[in-house]
Order: C-alpha cells, then sequence, then structure tokens
C-alpha cells in the first residue's frame, strides 16, 4: 500500500524533500512508517525521534495502523509561549 509523508520544518532539509511517497505493506503502523523512513533516510532517524505524526488531523501514536492513502505528517513539537499576557 501507499501512504504519504508530509515533512515539517527542520525534517524535510534533512530528507531534501518536503513530501515522499513510500510503500509499506498492508496493515502497516506509524512504527513500520518509522522504521522504513530511518533506513532509507538515515539523516533524518535520529530526528524523527521527537516527531510528533499526524494522521488525518489527529497526533498518533507508533501502533496507530496506516490504511491506503494516508496522509502521515511529521511535526516538530513545539512548546513555550509567555505567562501572564
Amino acid at each position: 500500500m501507499e501512504v504519504f509523508v508530509r515533512l515539517g520544518p527542520g525534517f524535510s532539509q534533512l530528507a531534501g524533500v518536503p513530501r515522499l511517497t513510500i510503500s509499506l505493506e498492508p496493515g502497516a503502523t506509524v512504527h513500520d512508517l518509522l522504521g522504513h523512513l530511518r533506513q532509507r533516510y538515515p539523516t533524518l532517524g535520529a530526528a524523527l525521534g521527537s516527531a510528533l505524526p499526524v494522521v488525518r488531523g489527529t497526533s498518533v501514536s507508533a501502533d496507530h495502523p496506516l490504511a491506503p492513502g494516508d496522509e502521515v505528517a511529521f511535526l516538530k513539537p513545539v512548546s513555550g509561549g509567555s505567562a501572564g499576557r
């Protein structure tokens, strides 16, 4: 099955592209996709450990099953801000 990967800023620079099309076995999970990406893009691998996977607008865990045609976005988690403003 094919899934589409959208890489957020920082991740896309490591892979050299902002979007990828990846072929996985039916029944694959986000964890399987991460393993594939780590193997295919070694420089991206270390950075993906902190990535937030998002499928259909919802953050998901590594055991989330993927369906054909899913788009998985990998985003860098953001924190901070100012209190009291």
